[in-house]
């Protein structure tokens, strides 16, 4: 036993962890790093530009230098290397999508955890016992946008890993089962010019998923295909990806899922699932187990899961040979080969 007395640091830093979070959050909304990306900007001159209010505007941004997101020096603001990189709108590498979403939608949705909790129901915008996450999200187009985008933000550093470090060289082409903005397609196609590839995703995806791969130059070697993967078959592909999606699923969806795949794809053929999974010990991924509560509240029945997990499922469904391999962040992806 520890000889030290108990202190409350952790606790308060935790239980009073919104504060610093929808700090953050506002700032994104209120596009502080893609004003401060330009150049360094006085507290008067910053006020101003932001509509900020006197009474709050000094207390908010040195918040965010406290909290490591700005830097002050001589009474001028400025990025971080990393708020500047990743939180600039004006940057392929920005990722504030999935902040904007966190903002707008699991902000709110999270305040509802205890409910979610006592009867397993979700409790996003299609209520408790709603079997309509992705209708209800999907039936708004700019709600609609707005998640696709922050599929690509919160995806973007494992989408660059897969597209590097996978052996892409065995392959011909490939299909992204849950394709949403098309971030994992393109990352994968621009790194191998030799791929072709297809999106598939519900139709209403399709315009968001042709613009985002014709903005990169890819329209002539990736398409769209409009569908459900519950009901319609997988593209035939000799790669096929799932990229944040089998979370989202019960354990029955899920073992569809790879059966569908186990399908689709020819002898040789490879499956490859990334989420954010829980290791083994169930004990050191608290994103991927935070995560894996958000399911809770956003699904009827989603859970994140280990890898190994996974690679059992995969093996039930026919794979002869799996393997986990850690991506980025809490990333990590599950290859099966058929």
């Amino acid at each position: 036993m520890s000889s030290s007395a108990p202190t409350p640091e952790h606790i308060l830093q935790v239980g009073m962890g919104f504060w610093a979070s929808k700090t953050l959050l506002s700032a994104v909304e209120m596009e502080v790093f893609t004003e401060l990306a330009k150049h360094p900007e006085d507290l008067e001159t910053l006020t101003g530009r932001l509509g900020l209010h006197p009474r709050s505007s000094r207390d908010f941004l040195d918040a965010l230098v406290a909290l490591g997101f700005l830097e002050r020096r001589d009474g001028f603001y400025s990025n971080t290397p990393s708020t500047d990189w990743f939180l600039d709108k004006h940057k392929p590498s920005y990722m504030g999508g999935i902040l904007e979403m966190a903002n707008r939608r699991l902000f709110s949705h999270w305040n509802k955890l205890t409910p979610a909790l006592r009867t397993g129901q979700p409790q996003g915008e299609a209520g408790p016992g709603g079997d309509e996450m992705f209708a209800a999200l999907y039936a708004d187009p700019e709600r609609l946008k707005g998640f696709l985008r922050a599929m690509t933000g919160i995806s973007r550093g494992a989408n660059l890993a897969i597209a590097t470090r996978f052996p892409w060289a065995n392959y011909t082409t490939v299909a992204d089962a849950g394709a949403a903005q098309g971030d994992l397609l393109t990352q994968v196609a621009l790194k191998n010019p030799h791929l072709s590839g297809i999106g598939f995703d519900l139709p209403e995806v399709g315009p968001v998923f042709e613009e985002y791969v014709d903005e990169n130059g890819l329209s002539a070697r990736v398409r769209f295909e409009g569908g459900s993967f519950f009901t319609d078959p997988l593209p035939r592909a000799d790669v096929i990806m799932m990229g944040h999606i089998l979370h989202d699923w019960n354990l029955e969806e899920k073992r569809k899922l790879i059966a569908k795949a186990y399908q689709a794809l020819p002898a040789g053929g490879a499956l490859l699932v990334y989420d954010a999974m829980i290791d083994d010990q169930r004990n050191q991924n608290v994103f991927g187990l935070l995560m894996s509560l958000n399911m809770l509240i956003e699904t009827p029945g989603g859970f994140d899961y280990t890898g190994e997990d996974c690679m059992g499922w995969m093996k039930d469904a026919g794979f002869r040979e799996t393997r986990v391999e850690h991506l980025v962040g809490p990333d990590s992806m599950a290859v099966g080969i058929k």
